[in-house]
């Protein structure tokens, strides 16, 4: 597993764990690790006397931690594409193949949707975030060319109190000053923590899931809607403007754009193929039951 220690990859690991599940992070410092990656060398070793039953590719740097830079937004693009692809070819390459490789990609996918509702069968964007995702689906390419089931993991917005967009608005909002975003009419396509990890062993255990999957809710929320039913949640005001949106302009630029004022309106039409049912489709109940 790569990004092991991060919000979905810690809590997958302690879900496969508790199941008996032997879990092995790729390592990015400790050259004598069972799995080692080598950023500067662009290389991966695998262990070959471990046979993996299935790779999980969790790892990407943070998108929000820094305004978008040209060399942040390279940072942003080449710690996915170039992990990942170097996994997959070492994957590909691998004697002892695993049976199902699973890599993390975004709803970016599909750019800033507006107002329109998309899924799967969906046009990739045009913007910076659907480059990036167009590219890290893209670097999968050589698990799929040697017959290694693969699936691209498009992830919505994942609610947790421990991480995330969630974590960062529970301050504000216990303090009394949360509320919408701009004019509070951009979607966020959601989904709960729990749902993911759900998600993801269906697609390990499930041998005819392939190719790309929306890990969204299927009931998207505009952010005036969100901040309506988490203060609901904690007991606090949220009818205010928190940011408008020339200061999160001002503040943030391109990457503030993108992520706190863009629109994604996506669902799924895969999760009724596969078989998939959030336990937590509703909103509310999903806040209600992270936080409580």
């Amino acid at each position: 597993m790569t990004g092991a220690t991060g919000l979905i990859g810690g809590a997958l690991r302690e879900r496969l764990e508790s199941q008996g599940h032997r879990v092995f992070a790729l390592d990015r410092s400790d050259a004598g690790a069972a799995f080692r990656y080598s950023a500067e060398r662009r290389e991966i070793r695998l262990d070959p006397a471990i046979e993996l039953d299935a790779v999980v590719n969790l790892a990407g740097a943070n998108i929000s931690a820094s305004r978008w830079s040209e060399d942040y937004k390279r940072l942003i693009m080449e710690s996915r594409v170039e992990l990942t692809r170097t996994l997959a070819a070492a994957l590909a390459a691998s004697a002892h193949k695993p049976r199902v490789f699973l890599s993390a990609t975004a709803i970016g996918f599909y750019g800033d949707t507006g107002a329109e509702t998309v899924d799967e069968s969906s046009p990739r964007g045009a913007d910076f975030l659907a480059d990036v995702a167009g590219a890290w689906e893209a670097a999968c390419e050589p698990a799929l060319a040697a017959g290694i089931r693969t699936v691209n993991m498009r992830f919505g917005v994942v609610l947790s109190r421990d991480g995330g967009v969630l974590k960062e608005m529970l301050l504000p909002f216990k303090l009394g000053g949360g509320g919408k975003l701009g004019d509070g009419s951009q979607y966020m396509s959601w989904i709960a923590l729990g749902d993911v990890i759900s998600l993801i062993e269906l697609c390990l255990r499930d041998e005819t899931i392939s190719g790309p999957i929306n890990f969204v809710s299927g009931r998207p929320a505009t952010n005036a809607e969100f901040t309506r039913a988490l203060g609901k949640v904690l007991r606090r005001p949220a009818f205010s403007p928190f940011l408008r949106a020339w200061l999160i302009r001002l503040l943030f630029g391109e990457m503030g754009e993108a992520l706190l004022l863009g629109s994604n309106r996506v669902v799924s039409r895969r999760h009724e193929e596969i078989g998939f049912t959030p336990a937590y489709p509703d909103l509310t109940e999903a806040l209600t039951a992270e936080l409580r």
